[in-house]
């Protein structure tokens, strides 16, 4: 094999290892975000009361959002959903903590449902912390649980580290983003080329209420190791509840979930309550 072919041989392996980067930059969108999108004519119908909600942003981007209330509401639980569907779709959760005395918002995410607007990392945290303060306005934070299913749950976790809730409740969350697509395509060099980072573990130090995570031991998408590397961040305040045999999408349909859910809620309402400074910026 001549020298000529050697480097040749080496510029087509960069040039592959370029491709496979660039392709991976320009399709990752897909991966990470599976929307349901709604027409703007759309009616949510259901048998319960709620209140369809607006945010108009300052770039222009407009969230949609569904609140459910109950009679002599206890508190607000803030729903954020996973990477799929739309609040039409996840709203049937919205029961899981109605039975137990809360409201519940739930809103979608830019791309998602009713919600429009050019999507990235810093926009969709600006929403939530919108949807958060606007919040503030008609439920004190002492009342005020953040709870952030997989890939709401980077999200809940920044809300947190830069509010006071009561609680936050992180369903099969990950260490970050990029942690979670390591684990897929380990050969390229991920944070160099992921637009969605989404640091879990660089926010959740900077969380001042009780956290709680609720994670299967059988799941394949984000493994409960990234729940326990978590917890082990801030194990004064954090509890890890593990559900045996559980997957990424299918915990609900472990009664055992049900029970660790009303035990987290009772306690939320039991334990003290205090307000901390304010956190710094992390994005």
């Amino acid at each position: 094999m001549t020298t000529s072919t050697i480097l040749w041989g080496i510029v087509a392996a960069v040039g592959l290892y370029l491709l496979a980067m660039w392709i991976v930059y320009q399709i990752q969108e897909y991966f990470i975000f599976k929307p349901e999108k709604l027409p703007a004519s759309f009616q949510f119908k259901y048998t319960i009361p709620f209140t369809e909600l607006f945010f108009n942003m300052e770039d222009g981007a407009i969230i949609n959002g569904l609140l459910f209330p109950v009679q002599n509401s206890k508190g607000l639980v803030i729903y954020l959903h996973g990477n799929s569907r739309s609040i039409k779709g996840w709203s049937k959760y919205a029961k899981d903590f109605m039975q137990h005395g809360f409201d519940v918002v739930m809103v979608d995410y830019r791309g998602f449902g009713k919600s429009i607007g050019s999507r990235n990392e810093r926009a969709l945290k600006n929403d939530m912390q919108h949807v958060y303060q606007y919040l503030t306005q008609k439920y004190p934070e002492s009342q005020i649980i953040i709870y952030g299913r997989s890939l709401g749950s980077g999200f809940a976790a920044k809300l947190a580290s830069q509010n006071h809730p009561r609680m936050v409740i992180l369903d099969a969350p990950y260490y970050s983003l990029s942690k979670v697509a390591e684990r897929f395509l380990p050969f390229l060099p991920i944070p160099w080329i992921l637009k969605y980072n989404v640091r879990t573990n660089a926010v959740i130090k900077y969380v001042r209420c009780p956290i709680r995570i609720i994670h299967g031991t059988k799941d394949r998408l984000i493994p409960i190791s990234a729940s326990e590397d978590l917890a082990a961040i801030m194990p004064s305040q954090t509890i890890l509840y593990a559900i045996e045999g559980g997957g990424h999408n299918n915990l609900p349909s472990f009664p055992v979930y049900y029970e660790v859910l009303q035990k987290i809620l009772d306690e939320a309402l039991q334990v003290p309550y205090e307000k901390h400074l304010h956190r710094p910026e992390l994005f």
